[in-house]
């Protein structure tokens, strides 16, 4: 019996197609091969997704959001990313940051933040690897220069969150600077291998001024504060850490990627005649590599969406987030990560050169992916030492 998608039941599962996205998916897949070799998504694709409803997920109602679960929006995600990867990179980007900039702001600057979600405007935080901005007050004003690295999504974004330093403050402060100002300018930096339409390049403020009374203190491990009572917050869901949710996100965005290079291999190979006459379908190494990967893919999908469910119900209830949860949170994140990356290397390996040969998607998709296991929120060697730590019962060690 064939090895139908079809015969796998989705009853119970979290995991399920976009809703919002739904109508825009068509015209992501067709412009993702031009966007790798442009280097930038077209720009009738950003401006369609700017319209629609998806800008507005992670916003709660205080903000005229959606209030949209994690589970929910980690389906359009992941369905973005099976077209895209980096569409649903650029989006994934605006939407976990959004989740850190309301956290941040709070409760003192719903008056700034409602106009935003309302335009359905975007946002980004280049915060890399060599990122210095200073700033300088002039009245009113604070005004930033310097250069932020790593801004995914950037030259889409009318907002960038920016981290400086200010003189006499004990800890970095935070602002949102608006990226349309005449002093602010994006260089095209990201010459990757992977998501190379992501946009994922270098900031530079000469002189952006942004009003004083909208910068709040940006302590380095912020998530503490954010997990108490006391600290007052626009929605409960701000409290969870958008590192964390961030990890989880790109978990199911992998799960997407890798689904989809699956099913489109496993249909290609049914017709394929492989050296020597024989038929790639009858070929038993050919049945043990498909039968892992899609082992894999389902362990990853069920893996990350069960932290995803955890993290609704958690909100739902008002139940604080503790440290533990945020280690649970990316340690399934990242696991699922782990296995999608194991999993594309057995598509890998059923294509062979013959499939690589023949200009599949697939090549693309697996360049794209090698960013997700590198990422510094979601990174193997971060989180498992970490986690490693706090299951000996010491201090966890992590900055964000």
């Amino acid at each position: 019996m064939a090895a139908e998608q079809s015969m796998f039941s989705s009853t119970g599962r979290m995991s399920a197609p976009a809703r919002y996205i739904a109508p825009l998916l068509d015209d992501i897949a067709a412009q993702a091969a031009n966007a790798d070799s442009t280097r930038s998504i077209a720009p009738d694709v950003i401006a369609a997704i700017k319209k629609n409803d998806i800008m507005r997920m992670s916003a709660s109602p205080e903000l005229g959001g959606l209030d949209e679960s994690m589970v929910a929006i980690a389906n359009e995600l992941r369905d973005i990313a099976a077209r895209c990867t980096s569409t649903s990179w650029c989006m994934w980007n605006h939407l976990c940051t959004f989740q850190h900039f309301a956290g941040l702001l709070g409760p003192q600057n719903i008056d700034f933040l409602k106009p935003l979600v309302a335009a359905h405007e975007w946002v980004c935080f280049p915060a890399g690897a060599t990122s210095k901005v200073d700033s300088a007050i002039d009245g009113e004003m604070t005004v930033l220069s310097g250069v932020a690295a790593f801004g995914s999504g950037g030259r889409y974004a009318e907002w960038a969150g920016v981290v400086f330093n200010e003189d006499g403050a004990a800890t970095p402060q935070f602002a949102m600077a608006d990226l349309r100002h005449a002093n602010a300018r994006i260089d095209p930096t990201w010459d990757a291998m992977s998501l190379r339409a992501s946009a994922t390049d270098h900031i530079y403020y000469d002189g952006v001024p942004v009003p004083s009374s909208r910068i709040v203190p940006w302590p380095p491990k912020y998530r503490e504060p954010f997990r108490s009572a006391d600290h007052p917050m626009i929605n409960q869901r701000y409290r969870e850490d958008w590192v964390a949710l961030s990890v989880m996100w790109l978990g199911a965005m992998a799960t997407g990627v890798a689904e989809i290079s699956f099913n489109e291999t496993a249909q290609s190979i049914r017709e394929r005649i492989a050296i020597f006459g024989t038929k790639m379908i009858e070929r038993p190494t050919i049945h043990v590599n498909l039968g892992r990967a899609q082992a894999l893919i389902s362990a990853a999908t069920d893996t990350v969406y069960a932290a995803l469910g955890e993290t609704d119900a958690r909100i739902a209830a008002g139940v604080m987030p503790v440290e533990g949860d945020y280690f649970r949170q990316t340690a399934a994140g990242m696991q699922a990560v782990t296995m999608c990356d194991e999993a594309m290397k057995l598509v890998l390996r059923v294509l062979g050169g013959n499939g690589l040969r023949e200009g599949t998607d697939f090549e693309r998709r697996y360049r794209d992916f090698q960013a997700m296991p590198l990422h510094i929120n979601g990174h193997v060697d971060r989180i498992t030492e970490q986690l490693g730590r706090i299951s000996l019962g010491l201090d966890s060690q992590n900055p964000f």
